[in-house]
């Protein structure tokens, strides 16, 4: 009965220990979030987002591609094998002095087979230029890609700062509830002691009911913030992700006239590189297209043989040299080379759209940078003068000299202070980022 018992109980505690394992292993508040860097956030976006995954499988395709068309520049090798069963053995009259009497000329089943390799040997450089221009394709899908990630590190860089003001935003908040919690404890103080009237109060409260509203809309947008990240990052939406703020600047920014900025741009940008390679990309299917008016030279061996004991030589070998040409397809070489030169048109217009887009971007960028950091030094003042307002008033208003307006009035002019400050912050070095795009920089280089 003491073994049963025994047996009994540490059974029992092994079933709670194991309950408790598991609440501490699925508990919410064990897993902590994860704390991210912006050069982490870029490397996993670089890795892991779907858009660069699609230019990825784009790159692919035109690699692909570029494989297809060289394999023109290769020999042929043919081979073919059969089994013939005829219903009459083929045969010819031949007249003798006997009269007309059929001679066969071939078995009526035999087996052949043949093997043949043929090679281009000129075709007016058609299918050199025809891979030349596929690897000029293969170039600008690489270029797009190494775009792409660039778009994306901005993207990831402007979610990440903004998850940062965020941050900031709620702590200004709270500092706002923390005040008028403050202030609304004094108030009640002074209605008790008959100092002021329930009018103070009650403003009072309206005015903390309104900052804790503001401070659960402020949380809401960093929720909102970090599942736009996390999007960028191709995680769970609900994934709990904590940032780190990067502290300085990365580099000298401010320095960049426009005129410098606009150069680095034209030389750097992608998007210039991409469209003069596709430049070069049809002007290298022309020249093939355009060999489709001249011949084709090559040359052709083969061995085919045919089981035939009617036959001499069963086998035979060949050596061919030729010539191939086109003399009428109905006008479609002169319209794709037509189409070619209307394309290349066009990619040069859309080039001269592209460079205005960019002139126009850098710009703003560079405006928005310096405007940035002139709110910054006007707002980092602001800041302290409300502090010391705030204190004034406070002062005055439990001295009974000042008024429940004056103090709640410094109170938002201290939070607005804050909020103007941190978001001039923030706004900065997303528009530092964004010069650093628009000039052609790879921010995964820049904020490593």
């Amino acid at each position: 009965m003491k073994k049963k018992k025994r047996a009994g109980f540490h059974s029992g505690m092994l079933r709670i220990m194991t309950l408790l394992l598991l609440l501490l292993m699925t508990a919410p508040w064990i897993c902590a979030a994860e704390v991210l860097t912006l050069p982490q956030g870029i490397r996993i976006a670089a890795e892991q987002n779907r858009l660069v995954k699609i230019a990825e499988r784009e790159e692919s395709i035109s690699e692909a591609d570029t494989l297809h068309a060289r394999s023109a520049l290769f020999p042929t090798i043919d081979a073919s094998l059969s089994q013939t069963f005829l219903a009459n053995q083929p045969a010819v009259l031949i007249g003798t002095q006997f009269g007309q009497q059929a001679a066969p000329t071939s078995q009526k089943d035999f087996f052949a087979y043949s093997v043949s390799i043929q090679q281009t040997l000129y075709d007016f450089r058609g299918n050199a230029s025809r891979y030349a221009a596929s690897r000029s394709a293969l170039e600008t899908r690489r270029l797009d890609t190494m775009r792409v990630r660039n778009v994306v590190a901005l993207d990831v860089t402007i979610a990440y700062f903004g998850i940062l003001e965020s941050d900031k935003t709620v702590i200004v908040a709270e500092r706002e509830v923390e005040r008028l919690t403050s202030h609304l404890r004094d108030a009640n103080n002074l209605y008790r002691e008959g100092m002021i009237t329930r009018n103070d109060l009650l403003q009072a409260e309206v005015r903390l009911s309104d900052a804790r509203q503001r401070l659960l809309t402020a949380k809401n947008l960093r929720s909102l913030g970090i599942s736009r990240l996390n999007n960028i990052l191709a995680r769970p939406p609900t994934a709990e992700t904590e940032v780190m703020d990067i502290g300085e600047s990365p580099s000298d920014a401010l320095d960049l006239t426009i005129e410098k900025a606009w150069e680095s741009a034209l030389s750097q940008r992608p998007e210039v590189q991409i469209v003069n390679e596709t430049l070069r990309s049809l002007d290298l299917e022309e020249v093939s297209k355009r060999s489709d008016y001249f011949p084709r030279f090559f040359a052709r061996g083969s061995y085919d043989f045919a089981e035939n004991r009617y036959q001499l030589h069963e086998g035979n070998w060949s050596l061919i040299f030729g010539m191939s040409l086109n003399l009428f397809r109905g006008g479609s070489t002169k319209a794709e080379v037509l189409k070619l030169t209307h394309q290349k048109l066009q990619l040069l217009e859309q080039k001269a759209k592209i460079e205005d887009d960019m002139r126009l971007e850098v710009e703003k960028n560079i405006l928005d940078l310096r405007n940035a950091k002139e709110r910054v030094k006007v707002t980092e003042g602001a800041t302290g003068q409300a502090e010391e307002n705030l204190r004034i008033n406070r002062i005055r208003y439990t001295e009974g000299v000042g008024t429940a307006t004056e103090v709640l009035d410094a109170v938002t002019l201290l939070t607005v202070s804050e909020s103007n400050y941190f978001k001039s912050i923030y706004d900065f070095k997303r528009s530092e980022a964004a010069v650093f795009y628009s000039i052609g920089r790879y921010l995964a280089e820049v904020y490593k």
